[in-house]
């Protein structure tokens, strides 16, 4: 796979919100349910998402970034350290070491003319001589991996908040349990390895790329990790002060507010939101909406009247 910075168009200093705003660009551009007769368009979709994950995870950037996985996760060959007199001095006589960069620095535009390229191509063949762009022709290729498939998944906000989990059939005729991922947005694609349709004899499976759909809630609106929320307050608890009951995905808790609380007052609640990726839980906010009595309150009334004439007076 190309580098994933490059496939996601980002620099290497990219922040965490220009990655994911990259990704969720090319995502919604290229979701298969929007190109249903363009091939191309499945392997760009394809190809985003093996590039988020990398770059999505701070562990796995930080591995890239170092050199010690390639773009499609895996670890890279180990280096071959004690290789003297390629462009460098051996370990321990300098510091050198053999160097897969600076051996094959010296290679034209045709692949040769570097001084280590002889001894690579007898380790790894005429792939490396091509300039791994792949096996030299007439070589036999393995067998095609089977075709990704795209599904969908809706799920509501006390789903994930329970880190729920579901039961899915996908298109290649499956049936899976999915654990809804700490940290998950709506419109996110995780990739489900193995789980595509089958390929060719010997062949490994395709994926599965399963979007995750995060139902509207009647009472709480998602802010990331944060939940907010309107929540009604007789007027005599406004006045006095005191418990009031706030809703929260997981039931009702006791919250205590003071005296003389107004309308439009936010109160926060840690830990009563979503899961993250770290595993602690973002926060539930709660906005006061004061409630005026339904029925003629005598004292209320007058109280009204009184400031009235005061203010008008």
């Amino acid at each position: 796979m190309r580098n994933p910075y490059d496939v996601l168009g980002v620099p290497k200093g990219a922040t965490e919100a220009d990655i994911k705003k990259a990704y969720r660009k090319l995502a919604k551009a290229y979701h298969p349910d929007r190109n249903k007769d363009d091939a191309k368009a499945k392997d760009r979709f394809s190809e985003a998402n093996s590039a988020y994950e990398i770059l999505g995870d701070a562990g796995k950037r930080g591995q890239f970034d170092r050199g010690e996985i390639d773009g499609d996760g895996k670890p890279r060959a180990p280096s071959f350290d004690g290789f003297g007199g390629f462009g460098g001095q051996p370990r321990g006589a300098g510091g050198g070491g053999f160097d897969f960069e600076s051996a094959t620095r010296g290679r034209g535009p045709a692949g040769g003319g570097g001084i280590g390229e002889d001894i690579f191509s007898h380790l790894f063949g005429e792939a490396f001589r091509a300039g791994g762009a792949g096996p030299a022709p007439g070589a036999a290729r393995g067998p095609a991996k089977g075709e990704d498939v795209a599904a969908e998944l809706s799920v509501t906000l006390e789903q994930v908040g329970s880190e729920e989990k579901l039961r899915l059939s996908l298109p290649s005729g499956r049936d899976v349990d999915v654990m809804i991922p700490k940290g998950v947005e709506d419109g996110q694609t995780i990739r489900l390895r193995g789980l595509g349709h089958a390929g060719g004899p010997r062949s490994a499976p395709g994926d599965a790329l399963l979007t995750i759909r995060i139902q509207a809630h009647p009472r709480f609106t998602v802010d990331g990790a944060d939940l907010r929320a309107s929540v009604e307050v007789p007027l005599e608890d406004a006045v006095l002060g005191g418990p009031i009951r706030v809703p929260t995905l997981t039931g009702a808790v006791e919250m205590r507010i003071p005296a003389m609380t107004s309308s439009g007052r936010t109160f926060r609640l840690k830990g009563k939101g979503l899961p993250k990726k770290d595993g602690t839980r973002g926060d539930l906010f709660a906005t006061t909406a004061v409630a005026l009595p339904t029925t003629d309150d005598s004292a209320l009334t007058d109280y009204a009247k009184a400031k009235r004439a005061a203010r008008v007076g």
